[in-house]
């Protein structure tokens, strides 16, 4: 989707015999001579360093060695010196977004996109380079109107499809997986992520279901297990949590996730000992893992360890400070420990925080989008 470079040619092809010509140049690049044809660029701007045309005919020669950043810089320049030469401003953004730069690819995107010669393409640019700086509102309305140009276009469904799951715009990912999955029934992936937006609608029921059917379809796929593990234990459905979150460290006995949450099922059926070791094997394994963190604090306060349960639960507080169930575990840990004034502060932010609605299991997997082909 993304080989749009636009190949713009300014000059006359006439030059004099004292100095490299355009025209000169040219013709090494037709003859695919790119690296002769560059350096007799390099000399005509040596000898005309305002030559805008120069530096812009020296990006396209760099963007076809894929020397994309010294392309860019050339695009750059010509740019600089003449806003308005046709064409520079797409081959500028597709230069960025074949590096991989693309926030920076943005602004030229945009600015090709009011051009009607490069709309369409620009504006397919510009859907993915949003999607790619993980500005996925944005995403989504361009590459809504990229789907609607091409609808039949799978690629860019699924593109779309995870836009919008990642922008929280759970009804525009329903329908887009549902038309993927119509085209590929048996797919386990299709599944799953229609389960995640049914999930992030709050049709946690209905995305059990989904993740069922992926399992059925991928019993061994990874994450699957570990998706309807974590919407059975959302549900408070632990009995069958725990046997799918078994059937994740079947596939991957170090999913940290899988772990944590096991480890919290336990800790809730008062098995402390396995509780604190599956939590600790996880905390090991990540330690971004906020439930991991604030159950062993839980759970070492029990045992009166308490500078190990403080480290836990500030740990805890440091990876997501907006949840009340760890400040109050922690007022109580400080009123255990005799600090009064420090507990009462913990107590305060609890009355001040609204209680957080669980994560979707979007969220806890993270999505699975597609990966970016610059």
């Amino acid at each position: 989707m993304a080989s749009l470079l636009v190949f713009v040619l300014f000059y006359p092809l006439t030059g004099t015999a004292q100095s490299p010509s355009p025209a000169a140049a040219l013709a090494l690049e037709h003859q695919g001579k790119l690296e002769e044809a560059a350096q007799t660029w390099q000399t005509i701007i040596h000898e005309n360093p305002n030559d805008a045309a120069a530096y812009a005919s020296l990006g396209v020669v760099r963007a076809k060695q894929q020397k994309y950043s010294d392309a860019a810089a050339a695009y750059k320049k010509a740019l600089a010196l003449n806003p308005k030469l046709p064409g520079i401003q797409l081959n500028l953004g597709l230069a960025e977004f074949k590096q991989g730069n693309f926030a920076a690819a943005i602004a030229p995107l945009n600015a090709a996109a009011k051009q009607d010669a490069h709309g369409p393409q620009a504006r397919l640019l510009l859907g993915m380079s949003y999607y790619g700086a993980k500005q996925f509102s944005e995403a989504t309305s361009y590459l809504e109107a990229s789907v609607k140009a091409d609808p039949e276009n799978f690629e860019l469904h699924q593109l779309l499809a995870h836009s919008c799951l990642l922008a929280k715009k759970y009804s525009c990912a329903l329908e887009e997986f549902q038309w993927i999955q119509k085209r590929d029934p048996d797919s386990a992936a299709a599944h799953m992520l229609i389960g995640e937006a049914l999930d992030g609608m709050g049709r946690t029921p209905e995305a059990i279901d989904e993740f069922q059917a992926a399992r059925a379809a991928a019993p061994r796929e990874p994450s699957i297990n570990f998706g309807l593990g974590y919407l059975y234990w959302k549900s408070k459905n632990y009995d069958e949590a725990r046997t799918a979150l078994e059937s994740e460290l079947a596939v991957d006995p170090q999913h940290a996730q899988a772990l944590a949450y096991l480890g919290d099922i336990e800790m809730k059926q008062n098995n402390t000992e396995s509780a604190i070791a599956r939590l600790q094997k996880a905390a090991k394994i990540n330690p971004e893992i906020r439930i991991a963190h604030a159950d062993l604090g839980a759970l070492y306060m029990e045992q009166k360890k308490y500078p190990e349960a403080l480290a836990e639960l500030k740990h805890a507080v440091k990876l997501d400070p907006l949840q009340p169930d760890t400040h109050f575990r922690l007022g109580r840990l400080y009123k255990a420990m005799g600090n009064s004034a420090a507990a009462n502060r913990e107590f305060a932010k609890v009355q001040e925080l609204q209680k957080k609605s669980e994560d979707s299991v979007m969220e806890k997997m993270g999505g699975t989008p597609p990966p970016l082909k610059p």
